[in-house]
């Protein structure tokens, strides 16, 4: 019986202390409420004496709190998270312990504890600061160029175009016969992020570095964190620029670049540029927006402090080659240069927000104002360049002018570059004279080609005056040769198609009435099939001067339209009366003559009559 009641007693004890526990939790929202909750519920029953045993003080915590954070103080040059990972969760709730401390402040009767804890959470910020930038700077892999340069690669193949191509090493517009193409656009795909690049963090140091992220901004740290942050991470983007080759130079020493170096350097700023925004920089805002979740403004301060510098050394650069006087051969590489800012433009603001972001836009459009006011120059320059030519000593055998292979050959790398240059142009001319001024029906950059080949043709009517003779016997035997050309072109390409509109094999004996109507239909089909292939491949070629086009055309029509005339008129009664007449005979003559004047316009035939057959 006695056990009975001391079982039941106990079992009471318990309870009561499990409802004081919970009673204790739910008030504990300062550090008096806990203490006087105590105070309350020890004086009801000597059952609640132990409560005090479950539940430390204030002062209990917090000596327990100081003890951990001390043994890692200052002192100590051991790394916590090199330690264990039990040291390191330790740590963090001992943090955890004084800054809930500090925030609950206390009474008159509490400022001795209220001001020691400050102090000591003023040790643990100064040590987690620390421990922030070596976990950065220990993770920080040596970086290659090779290893940056992949990386972007791996972004420009997940794009849907054909974008990856030209972001090489060795791209070089200015090479003939090199392909001009568009860079990378907006897309699907995967972020290079999502690769371990040679700039990334491991993601358990990424989720260590937010641990210690989100005390700190707890604390009321703000600030400290971000220096810490922005100046570690910022001396890695300045490794990665070095590690591409871009070097922090003065304006001076960019002006004494030599010429073949000045290529090299033009061809690495290109690419490092492409190669900052779309790697290093798309990496840097996700690892922002990793460790500073828990606050939006901090992460957009962070990134921008920890960025900034990297990209205005890419634009001194841009802005130092942009005021120096360089040959009119760099124009390529300056319009290079132009383009390359112009496509990064849209990628590169919208990782930033805020007065970042416009600080940002108006640092790169007033680069790409002082490289268009370059371009321009560089072209006004050109036109003098020609003007000024001086050599004496005429041509011979009536062979190309140098000048004319030089400057013609200019203009034609010119055009890879028409749309940027069209742009360019059309917010200022390359020649404030009379002679700019441009019929609003012509393209800024057509007229600027109007120009220098005017000068070119000025020139070289002032050197026709070095030869003895006119030169006509010179230009006898080209058209000569031009027309022997034509004549080689008819008999390539029509002899098959006019093959088909001879009677030999249909089977006939003298009379079209006897012809083999089997026969009669493979021969229109395949005339049909010879025709349209010619037509589909020929009006995509391209014969710029107009009267040799025409007299091309002329040529072919007076061949094909009379025969085929014929042929129809012969033999197209031999197939009335049977099925899909309209399919072996698909054209009237006026139709071939329609077809034949869409040759040599550079682009696939618009005409109702091409669409027509194609469908048929």
């Amino acid at each position: 019986m006695a056990e009975a009641a001391a079982a039941a007693a106990a079992d009471g004890r318990e309870k009561v202390i499990a409802a004081a526990q919970r009673i204790i939790k739910s008030l504990a929202t300062s550090t008096n409420a806990a203490e006087d909750m105590l105070r309350i519920l020890s004086g009801f029953d000597h059952r609640l004496s132990a409560i005090p045993d479950l539940f430390p003080s204030s002062a209990a915590r917090l000596d327990a709190a100081e003890k951990v954070i001390l043994h890692w103080d200052a002192s100590n040059s051991n790394s916590v998270w090199e330690s264990s990972p039990d040291d390191a969760s330790e740590y963090l709730a001992a943090v955890d312990e004084v800054i809930h401390l500090v925030g609950c402040g206390g009474s008159e009767d509490d400022d001795d504890l209220y001001r020691r804890a400050e102090i000591v959470l003023q040790l643990a910020m100064a040590r987690l600061e620390d421990e922030f930038q070596h976990l950065i700077n220990r993770n920080f892999a040596t970086l290659d160029a090779k290893g940056l340069q992949d990386s972007f690669q791996r972004l420009a193949l997940s794009f849907p175009s054909d974008s990856g191509n030209r972001i090489t090493e060795d791209s070089d517009p200015s090479v003939e016969g090199e392909q001009h193409a568009a860079d990378p656009e907006e897309g699907g795909g995967n972020s290079p992020s999502d690769d371990h690049t040679s700039n990334s963090i491991p993601p358990e140091v990424v989720s260590d570095l937010k641990h210690i992220a989100d005390r700190m901004i707890s604390a009321g740290y703000e600030q400290e964190l971000c220096q810490a942050y922005s100046g570690a991470r910022r001396e890695i983007l300045n490794a990665c620029l070095s590690a591409l080759g871009v070097d922090k130079l003065s304006i001076d020493e960019v002006q004494r670049i030599k010429s073949k170096a000045f290529d090299d350097k033009m061809k690495k700023w290109i690419l490092s540029l492409k190669i900052v925004v779309g790697v290093l920089l798309l990496e840097e805002r996700k690892l922002c927006n990793q460790i500073f979740a828990a606050s939006d403004e901090l992460k957009e301060e962070c990134f921008a402090e920890a960025t900034k510098v990297c990209v205005i050394q890419l634009l001194n650069f841009g802005n130092a080659i942009a005021i120096g006087k360089w040959s009119s051969e760099k124009v390529f590489r300056i319009v290079g240069m132009y383009e390359a800012l112009a496509d990064v433009l849209p990628d590169l603001l919208a990782l930033f927000s805020g007065n970042s972001k416009e600080f940002i836009h108006q640092e790169v459009e007033g680069n790409l104002g002082r490289l268009g006011d370059a371009v321009r120059g560089m072209l006004a320059r050109f036109g003098s360049t020609i003007q000024r030519e001086t050599s004496r000593k005429p041509s011979q055998s009536g062979e190309i002018h140098p000048l004319t292979r030089y400057v013609m050959n200019h203009i034609r790398l010119l055009m890879n570059y028409s749309s940027s240059l069209d742009m360019l142009l059309a917010d200022g001319e390359v020649d404030g004279g009379e002679s700019s001024v441009r019929d609003e029906r012509v393209t800024p950059l057509s007229h600027c080609m109007d120009l220098l080949i005017s000068d070119l043709e000025c020139k070289l009517e002032e050197k026709s005056k070095l030869y003895e003779d006119d030169g006509d016997d010179w230009v006898r035997k080209r058209r000569r040769q031009i027309r022997q050309h034509a004549t080689s072109y008819l008999r390539a390409s029509w002899t098959k198609v006019l093959s088909c509109l001879k009677d030999d094999g249909l089977g006939g004996t003298g009379s079209s009435r006897n012809v083999s109507r089997e026969a009669l239909k493979e021969r229109f089909k395949n005339f049909n099939l010879a025709f349209e292939e010619i037509c589909r491949t020929q009006t995509k070629w391209k014969v710029p001067d107009s009267q040799l086009r025409e007299e091309l055309r002329i040529s072919i029509s007076e061949k094909v339209i009379p025969a085929y005339r014929s042929f129809v008129g012969r033999f197209h009664g031999q197939l009335e009366g049977g099925r899909h007449v309209a399919k072996y005979v698909k054209y009237t003559p006026e139709d071939i003559e329609n077809y034949l004047s869409d040759l040599f316009e550079g682009c696939p035939s618009q005409s109702s009559h091409h669409r027509r057959a194609l469908s048929l």
